[in-house]
């Protein structure tokens, strides 16, 4: 399994749409997907409430892990996500 940490750039943090967009690119794995605060226990990716739950604010960091084909380009992809400082428009 691949995993990282990556500092939540995010006004909002993990909430409200860059949690959107994170579980719509986390659900484009065949794999299983994570992610948990540091020490924490992981949480589904593709699952909405899992993500929200975790109330990952600003400038917190977040561990995700994939595992399957494709998982480090996964990883890049969310980890853009959490990169963005605002959310882009649909």
């Amino acid at each position: 399994m691949s995993q990282r940490t990556v500092k939540i750039e995010s006004k909002v943090g993990l909430h409200a749409r860059p949690a959107a967009l994170f579980v719509q690119t986390a659900a484009k794995a065949d794999g299983d997907v994570t992610v948990a605060k540091p020490g924490g226990k992981p949480v589904n990716a593709k699952s909405i409430l899992a993500v929200l739950g975790l109330d990952a604010r600003h400038g917190e960091e977040v561990v995700i892990s994939a595992d399957g084909e494709g998982a480090e380009e996964l990883l890049d992809a969310l980890e853009a996500v959490l990169k963005q400082p605002e959310p882009e428009s649909a």
